[in-house]
């Protein structure tokens, strides 16, 4: 199986003929290799709704037709925006859709938008954990380190993590070094959420060299194998 990254904290794969996009942010992504117009999928799975990782979901759920899942809040958002095919879900919630299961597990972070000047708060953050047949992706989210990390990946041991290095926003390289090599241990671990924006510019291959397993650094349109 290919698990593609499309720049911040994209990714896409598909599984039993189903197109899943995780966190579509494209337009106003500049290492996107994505066209919003035209990227065609079954799933749309958010872990929050800051703007980077909403992004351009209810476009492209308009035009496909795609279900969007999310937290309750994001699903409420977004059918007051007209999106009418959600699935919402919490933290520890575990469901099988037809390309296979979906759990939403802690992340710690923000999640909000704002619009016309007021803060709509969009619910809890969240990781993901899909488990595809045999294999486990587990998506850390936006996060700082927490401990927990530990547990969910005892119960769901990953095949490949994607996770957040950029600091300033999330676990920067230290942290997420620590996370991978303590907590997570993956079989791959694929670095996500940098060099985006200034904010978060930071040396990949300085991540790379930290940790103990083995580390797939992607650039958009570049896919990982499970």
């Amino acid at each position: 199986m290919e698990i593609f990254f499309h720049g911040q904290s994209c990714i896409t794969f598909e599984h039993n003929g189903k197109k899943v996009i995780v966190d579509p942010f494209i337009n106003g992504n500049k290492l996107s290799d994505l066209d919003s117009e035209t990227v065609e999928v079954d799933y749309i799975v958010l872990t929050h709704g800051h703007g980077d990782h909403l992004g351009d979901t209810e476009a492209i759920a308009k035009r496909t037709g795609a279900k969007v899942i999310g937290t309750p809040e994001l699903c409420d958002y977004l059918a007051g925006k007209g999106v009418e095919n959600t699935h919402p879900m919490n933290i520890g919630g575990n469901v099988a859709f037809d390309f296979g299961k979906v759990k939403y597990v802690q992340a710690f972070h923000s999640n909000s938008i704002t619009e016309a000047g007021k803060i709509i708060y969009l619910g809890m953050p969240c990781g993901l954990v899909f488990t595809l047949g045999e294999k486990v992706i587990y998506h850390c989210g936006d996060t700082g380190l927490f401990s927990d990390m530990k547990l969910i990946a005892e119960r769901h041991p990953a095949d490949v993590c994607f996770v957040p290095i950029g600091d300033n926003f999330t676990m920067g390289i230290d942290d997420a070094a620590y996370a991978v090599n303590e907590f997570i241990r993956p079989a791959i671990a694929v670095p996500i959420h940098y060099n985006t924006f200034p904010y978060i510019e930071v040396d990949v291959n300085a991540f790379a060299d930290k940790v103990h397993t083995k580390v797939k650094i992607l650039q958009s349109g570049q896919s990982v194998s499970i």
